[in-house]
Formats: structure tokens, sequence, C-alpha cells
């Protein structure tokens, strides 16, 4: 293989796909990235065996070819390099690839294009096409509530289901739960449902950031793994196995207390009182208090640690229904409120041991559900 491109194209496509180079693994390979001459294009492929990354760069082909070579290596050698043309020739002995650029030359031992894994390909399934922007803020809003660890399996995946013209993605961790609706740019054929890897939603995110144009995700008939085509990119991803949580029973269909506040007032009094949280066992206590005469009510925000002292804001809301108390997690309380936007925020509840469900008002795109902490009150 020889072949010639620009340093910043390659530089670009090599940060792509190093997104999907396994880091811990029993299978070496995994930590190199697959070149080939692909149709006038350099073709740039790397995966962990459930998440797979492919792009193409513009090249200029002299002879075509594969080779496997070591990602971090190559990936910190091309990134030093001046904005010029890299010159790229595949060497027999020893096996690996000539680089020239300018007045650099360097030479990196590759492997046989023939042991690097096949990345699975989908040829047919159930396709949703949605626009970029939604997409991206779809996954922002939920992805965050999948679990980490490893002890429920289908928690560490975003379940998407996908209706008519609408999808849906949940994330739920045992103590959260975050449900986003959107639209579909057309009616899928058919409905479809899966779970995906939050790790996976997560490296979409970061690729549609310079998407414009529509996003197609293709969920295998077997339902064990899911395509998407990006503008020069693709990805595919093993889906997780099992049953996911009936999340729509854990919603509360009613409530006691409905709290109506400013947004960046709440996030303000969350942040200050997570200071102190942080030494008291991470807990943020909410009282909800009506104001006289059906003046504007308010919402103080607290928090405290034995040994660092306590902290205590207030801000306006308007109360509907009974006075309340409840206490969250301050992690769950700022993550959620990190990613609704700007305006009102409306947060429901019913007993101080109920869930507490916050929504952005007149937006019902979106809910989120947080399980409280049993505190003394």
């Amino acid at each position: 293989m020889r072949l010639s491109c620009l340093q910043e194209n390659l530089s670009r496509g090599l940060a792509l796909v190093s997104r999907a180079v396994a880091t811990r693994t029993t299978l070496p390979i995994t930590q190199n990235i697959l070149m080939e001459a692909d149709q006038s294009m350099l073709k740039l492929s790397a995966t962990n065996l459930e998440l797979g990354i492919t792009t193409w760069v513009g090249a200029k082909i002299d002879e075509e070819g594969a080779i496997t070579i070591p990602a971090r290596l190559m990936t910190d050698f091309i990134n030093s390099l001046p904005s010029d043309q890299v010159d790229m020739d595949v060497t027999a002995r020893p096996l690996g690839i000539h680089f020239k650029c300018a007045r650099f030359e360097a030479h990196i031992n590759g492997t046989d294009a023939q042991e690097f894994p096949p990345i699975p390909t989908v040829e047919q399934g159930i396709t949703a096409r949605i626009h970029p922007q939604v997409l991206r803020t779809a996954i922002s809003k939920v992805v965050f509530a999948a679990a980490t660890e490893e002890t429920r399996p289908v928690l560490t995946g975003i379940k998407i289901e996908i209706s008519g013209q609408k999808f849906t993605l949940a994330g739920a961790d045992g103590f959260r739960l975050a449900v986003y609706n959107g639209d579909l740019l057309e009616p899928a054929a058919e409905d479809a449902e899966a779970i995906v890897p939050a790790r996976t939603f997560s490296e979409l995110q970061r690729l549609l950031i310079d998407q414009e144009e529509p996003v197609e995700l293709v969920i295998t008939p077997s339902k064990s793994q899911l395509l998407v085509h990006l503008k020069g990119v693709e990805l595919v991803s093993q889906l997780i196995q099992g049953t996911f949580p009936n999340y729509s029973q854990l919603i509360p269909q009613s409530s006691g207390t409905k709290a109506i506040v400013e947004l960046q007032e709440f996030s303000r009094a969350a942040r200050a009182a997570s200071i102190f949280a942080r030494d008291g066992g991470g807990i943020i206590r909410l009282e909800m208090v009506q104001g006289p005469g059906g003046a504007t009510g308010k919402m103080l925000v607290k928090s405290s640690a034995e040994e660092a002292g306590d902290n205590q804001g207030e801000i306006d809301a308007r109360i509907e229904g009974d006075e309340a108390k409840i206490a969250f997690s301050s992690r769950y309380l700022t993550d959620v409120l990190s990613v609704l936007e700007r305006g009102q925020v409306a947060l429901e509840t019913t007993t101080p041991s109920s869930p507490g469900v916050i929504k952005s008002v007149g937006n019902d795109n979106y809910v989120h559900v947080v399980m409280p902490m049993f505190v003394q009150w």
C-alpha cells in the first residue's frame, strides 16, 4: 500500500476512530487501527469488540493494500507533524509503514490486516432517521442516568424505542430515571426497541457535534447490533441482551405538591448546597413553603456537614398543593439541573419517601425521576 494525504485530515480521522480502540484487552491487535485503501480513500477502522468506528480520509492512492498499526503510537506521531502532505508506504520486512512528511521520517511496525477482527456490517434492519441536534439533545438528557456498575448489565444501557414518527430514550440506574421523547424525520417502517450500551451513545454524542445531515440508525432484526450512519463516519455497536425495567410504571402519575422555580436560581442554590453536602453524606434537603395569603412561596435548599458547617439558600417558588419536604443526592440533583434548558422547572413530590419528578415547564418531552434520600427532619 502506498498513498499520501494531508496531515490535518489524517489527524482528524485518527482522533475519530481512536475512541473505539481497546485500552485493556486480552487481544492486543484491538489496540491497533486498521488502515485500508478503499476506492480512492484511506479507510480507518478501530474496534474494542463491543464498539467499532470507521471513517474515510481523502487520499491519493498509488497502490492498494491494508495493514494495522498501533493506534497510540501512530496518533501521537501524526499529531506531532507539521501541516503538510504525509506520504505512507507499507514495507514487507519488517512489516509496517514508512512515513514521510516535510523533513520528518519514521517507520512504525505493524501487523497483517488479516489478523484484525472483522467489524460487523449491517445490511438490513429497522431504520430510523433523526435530526443530529435532536438526537444529541436526547442523548445528553439521558445517558448520565445509566448505571456504571456491571451488576445489572441492562441498566448500563439506554433503552431506545421507535414507534411511528416518535422515538424514546430511557436510562436508569435504580436510583433515578431519565426519559426523553423525540420526533423522527419520517415514520419508521415498523416499531422496534433495543438496549444500547451507554458508552456507545456517549461516543455518538461526540461524533454528532459537527454533523448537519440526518443520522440513520439501523437495528438488526435479531436486535444484536446497532449501526449508525453519519457523514463520513460509521459506528457499529453490540446491543445488550435482557429485559429493561418497565420505566413507565416508575413515573408517578400524580403529586401532592408542585413547586415551580426558575432553573437558574435552583441550579445556583443546588451548586452552593452541594459544596457542604460533600462532607454531609451528599444530601441536599428541599423544603417547599407556601406564601402567606396566596403570596409567592419559597423553596429552601439546605445542606450541612457536622464538622464543616451548613448552608441554606432561598428561592422564590410557586407552590401548588401542600407544603412538602424531600431530600436528594446532591449529585443526582445537580446532574439533572445541568441538562435542562433555560426557563422554569417543576418539582413534583408526594411524601418525603416517594420519588420526586423534575420537568421543564412548558416542555413535556423530558421527565426525570429521582429517588429520595431518607433523613431525619
